[in-house]
């Protein structure tokens, strides 16, 4: 059973963020904390110049000293840690195996909006079917969380936005959202951005009736896939937004006002490179909130 959480902790303010962050979220989930750090040894060239045991004392040292904090602010909390030699992509991906969540920091772009995504996060995140949230050192909580509905450390906003696709199934997608809503016991808004068919740009007279047609059709269909989640958690505020325009930038403007954004990526199996949808892409890259990814066929 995947009954814990589990970040990448290195030391780093960000990687300090987002262990702050996968507390709060597994004391919401009343699960155990995993904090894990891997160095690549002897490949690793953040410690140039230095030997083995002083790069293992130095890891010891990192992950004690986030399981202190974090102790501290929940001390209810089972909190483990783990320090691997392996490169951390690959571990950080194994780890997430067994995890209900992976939890990984990013340094933000501006300090304020969006993520700088490096390549042993995207690694992680394209390498693991288990949901990962990105989290910059702006999303970090101050504190533990003193009641329902608390949002401190996410975006401007407490509610839960998802993106979601009518053309591909979404469940697990809105299954993360709705469960996260759920806890937090604050609202859910879907957002679907969509285009207008290639066709139409070759129409000489163009009816704008077919654009309102298409926009409450396209509207239809969403609040099809949200009824049976409607009846699932009657008790989350759901709401949703439907765009004429990129989904992305849809996502992103309503990131403003959310604790968190929700997305989905479609699982591929080509061990060749990364692979992420340009929706996925400008969300990471510019939203104003903490940022999950759910994989999905």
């Amino acid at each position: 059973m995947k009954d814990h959480v589990t970040v990448g902790v290195d030391g780093s303010p960000e990687s300090r963020a987002a262990a702050r962050w996968a507390a709060q979220e597994a004391v919401l989930r009343r699960v155990p904390l995993r904090l894990v750090h891997a160095v690549d040894w002897p490949l690793d060239p953040v410690f140039p110049g230095l030997g083995r045991q002083d790069v293992d004392r130095w890891a010891d040292q990192a992950l004690t000293e986030a399981a202190e904090e974090l102790h501290q602010r929940h001390p209810q909390l089972e909190i483990t840690t783990r320090c691997l030699a392996a490169r951390p992509a690959a571990a950080l991906a194994a780890e997430a195996a067994d995890a209900g969540l992976l939890v990984l920091g990013s340094r933000g772009l501006g300090g304020l909006v969006g993520f700088l995504v490096g390549s042993v996060a995207m690694s992680a995140l394209v390498a693991t079917d288990t949901p990962v949230v990105m989290v910059r050192i702006a999303d970090a909580p101050d504190g533990p969380r003193t009641g329902s509905g608390s949002s401190s450390g996410s975006g401007s906003g407490s509610e839960v936005v998802v993106g979601v696709d009518i053309h591909a199934s979404c469940d697990r997608v809105l299954a993360f959202a709705f469960e996260e809503a759920a806890r937090r016991d604050c609202a859910l808004r879907a957002v679907h951005g969509w285009k207008m068919p290639l066709a139409y740009t070759y129409v000489p007279f163009f009816d704008p009736d077919d654009e309102r047609d298409i926009g409450r059709s396209i509207a239809h269909m969403v609040d099809d896939m949200l009824l049976t989640w409607r009846h699932k958690f009657p008790d989350v505020d759901v709401s949703h937004s439907v765009f004429m325009g990129s989904a992305g930038d849809q996502l992103v403007r309503a990131s403003q006002d959310a604790g968190l954004v929700v997305i989905g990526r479609h699982l591929r199996r080509s061990p060749l490179g990364t692979h992420l949808g340009s929706v996925a892409h400008a969300v990471l890259h510019h939203a104003a909130a903490p940022v999950a990814v759910v994989a999905h066929e």
